[in-house]
């Protein structure tokens, strides 16, 4: 997932009061729980098993898993690398990491999280998804320009798709189409789960920089988060449907089929809430305060609640130089209505 520095500055959590920050606005949306998370190092994708409901979050050489109601340690998957992305099998009880310094994915039990298997990928695998209309991963290798598909049930690549541009996120409609971000190009890739081969090309319009991708598979509507735009694409025929603004810093978008609302995790320290009134209205509903930094997100489709990954940073030490974080902040927000 992209790397965002440039607007991250110090926050100590001891000078801050949630409940006073969040009491000043009249938004429907705040940060109603913290969940301390042990470690320190990068962070990026956060994800929810969809088999225990656990929350698990890639977090430099590890993967933290918490509980989703308390925050409570559940354990790790470790020699992950640079870790990226967390993706699950379902129907093969298998669970999925990227590891982005390694250039490959750990495969681990769903149930245990013991690890099963490591699999070579393309250079840097980044996102990683279920596609469950070919029961395959689909893995995003940024450096390589590439996709590798893992089969789950014996964990072997069984394809390599070049994709002509820097693959950032994927969805699947789960009846035959993959579509995946390409960040340099500010166009939709479109794959064909049958033969996976790259079928079209579609360009993003103003938007700039896609990063976090959402799919309503109802309304047939693509979601691309962007430089301070989330643009919205018909998924049938790549045409472009509407532009909204977000907050600076996206790095993803999710959408809540429940609800019917499109959230993008800002960096800038906000949380973008879209209503999808029908499949051509859209509106901002409001601009969640969050934390500068908490740029990726993950949401409980039973409960609507919304996690995000976030550390303090100290002030950059000189121009040019990435701030450094601060020891034992990593934490999980969870927004609520």
């Amino acid at each position: 997932m992209k790397k965002i520095f440039r607007y991250l500055g110090c926050v100590t959590i001891a000078s801050i009061s949630y409940t006073t920050l969040f009491a000043q606005n009249n938004n429907l949306y705040h940060v109603a729980k913290t969940f301390k998370v042990d470690g320190d190092g990068k962070w990026d994708y956060i994800a929810q098993s969809p088999v225990t409901g656990d929350i698990y979050i890639a977090h430099g050489t590890v993967v933290n898993i918490i509980d989703k109601n308390t925050g409570a340690a559940k354990g790790t998957i470790t020699n992950t690398d640079g870790v990226h992305g967390i993706g699950f099998a379902p129907k093969y009880g298998k669970g999925f990491t990227t590891n982005g310094k390694l250039n490959n994915v750990t495969v681990f039990d769903i149930k245990t999280n013991k690890v099963l298997a490591q699999v070579k990928t393309g250079e840097s695998p980044d996102a990683i998804i279920y596609d469950a209309f070919s029961k395959k991963m689909i893995v995003c290798d940024g450096h390589s320009k590439s996709i590798t598909v893992i089969n789950p049930a014996d964990n072997k690549v069984t394809a390599t798709i070049s994709v002509d541009g820097k693959p950032e996120t994927a969805v699947s409609d789960d009846a035959g189409k993959i579509y995946v971000n390409l960040e340099d190009k500010n166009e939709i890739s479109v794959i064909d789960a049958k033969t996976f081969k790259v079928v079209a090309h579609w360009p993003l319009g103003k938007g700039e920089g896609p990063t976090g991708l959402a799919i309503d598979k109802k309304n047939k509507r693509l979601f691309a988060g962007c430089d301070k735009m989330l643009v919205i694409i018909n998924m049938e025929n790549g045409s472009l449907v509407d532009y909204q603004p977000i907050g600076d810093g996206c790095d993803g978008v999710a959408f809540d089929a429940g609800l019917q609302q499109i959230y993008a995790s800002n960096g800038e320290g906000t949380l973008t809430i879209i209503k999808e009134n029908n499949a051509n209205d859209f509106k901002v509903l409001e601009n969640t305060p969050t934390v500068k930094g908490a740029r990726t997100l993950v949401v409980d489709d039973a409960t609507h609640q919304i996690y995000l990954p976030v550390a303090n940073r100290q002030p950059a030490s000189g121009e040019g130089k990435k701030a450094d974080l601060v020891p034992g902040t990593f934490r999980v927000l969870v927004v609520g209505n």
